[in-house]
Formats: structure tokens, sequence, C-alpha cells
């Protein structure tokens, strides 16, 4: 039995992550406040800003992964508010690092006993785990952070036979970016990149797939932006 347990799976991303594991064969368990609309994934209810919430999942998720042979652990939910140095209060910050960060941690704690070689864990970063742009403050601190962690995934996991890798998708058409950006903002987005269009959803779903199939790519963070234009 193989298993794909993914955050945040109720749109975007994560949403065609959970459809392409499952036509691939997997079971598929979605942690999110939101469930999941595909009717074959696994609802587990959770807000991730709430540093207590995961350890209510820790026996549920051992029902569910002790007998499975593979495990795909994807970290793929996030938050994203429109902040800035100088305004960003303390509470804010950080209940975006408890969901992007700690959580992805606390998940790593619950459900190492449960990967047996040839599982990976596979974390979702960001065109801003490795630069910056102006009023995404907590979000680049966040995701610099997620490349951070893949890499001690790495180091930590040697000789057990499992995998990490960290996706850093583009500015992707998701329901997040346009609830950020304003409509006519949108274009102007989709050309910064070489292919002058927003990354599909799927796209990344594939980049994930690739990268939880493939272990050779342990400890490597692979960009999914269809090139991005550097100015």
């Amino acid at each position: 039995m193989k298993v794909l347990l993914i955050t945040g799976a109720s749109s975007g991303i994560g949403l065609a992550t959970a459809k392409l594991f499952n036509e691939q064969g997997y079971e598929v368990i979605n942690i999110s406040r939101r469930p999941c609309p595909l009717e074959k994934v696994t609802q587990l209810s959770c807000d991730l800003a709430l540093p207590s919430a995961l350890e209510a999942l820790a026996s549920p998720l051992k029902s569910r992964l002790e007998n499975a042979d593979k495990v795909v652990l994807i970290h793929n939910a996030a938050r994203l508010n429109n902040d800035s140095f100088g305004n960003t209060s303390a509470d804010s910050f950080r209940e975006v690092l408890e969901i992007n960060v700690v959580a992805a941690s606390t998940l790593n704690n619950i459900i190492l006993p449960y990967l047996k070689p040839g599982s990976s864990v596979i974390y979702v970063g960001s065109t801003l785990a490795e630069k910056a742009v102006a009023g995404t403050f907590s979000y680049v601190i966040s995701k610099h952070a997620v490349i951070g962690m893949m890499r001690a995934t790495c180091q930590d996991l040697v000789g057990k036979g499992i995998h990490t890798a960290c996706i850093c998708p583009g500015f992707t058409d998701t329901e997040m970016l346009r609830e950020h950006l304003p409509e006519d903002a949108l274009s102007s987005i989709a050309e910064m990149n070489a292919f002058g269009r927003l990354v599909k959803p799927e796209e990344i779903a594939g980049s994930l797939w690739f990268a939880a199939e493939n272990p050779v790519v342990n400890g490597t963070v692979i960009h999914a932006n269809l090139g991005q234009i550097e100015n």
C-alpha cells in the first residue's frame, strides 16, 4: 500500500497533487482546515496555526500509516500575508512560522516511525525561498527556512533509504495568488517568466510526483517556474 500524506489539498497545488497521486494508485490523506473535494481522499481536519492541533492526529495517522509500504509526505500548506519589515506584528509573524515551518517539523516527528525505505519527505517552497520581493516579509523568511529544513532533513535521514527535496513553484495560478494580487496585475506577473504565462497547479503536481519517485534528487532544490526572467 502506498500513501500520500499532504497538507493543504483543498485547492490549488495541493488539490492537483492529491488528484495525480490518487490516479497513480496512492491512498491520499489530506490535512487542512477545508476538506479536499476529491471523493477518494481521506480528510483529517486541522488548523495548522494551532500548536497542539497536529498532536491530536497522531493516533488516526498511526492507524492509516503503520501498514503502508511507502509513504510520501508533502508539506504544501502555507500562509502568505501582505506584510513588510517594520509593520509585521509578533503574533502574525508567529502564526506564519507556525503554519509554514513549525507544523512541517511537528508532522515529520509524528510520522517518522512509519517512513520505510523508499518513502520521501517533499517540501513545497517558492521562488521567494531564495530571493525576496517587497510586501511578503514573513512569507519570504518562512520559505527560506523551508529550504533549510529540507537540507537538514536530508542529512538527518542518511542511511535510512528515505529521500527529500524542495520544489519551488514560480507564480502559479492558484486561489492564494489571486487573493493577494489584483486581476490587472496577473498579466504582468505572468510575463516574468520565459513562457509569458502563469504556472499551472498540475505542472507543480507533476514536479512533486517526479521528486517523490526519484531518490536521486535527494537534498535538491528544484525551481519549477517556467524560467524566471532576471532583471
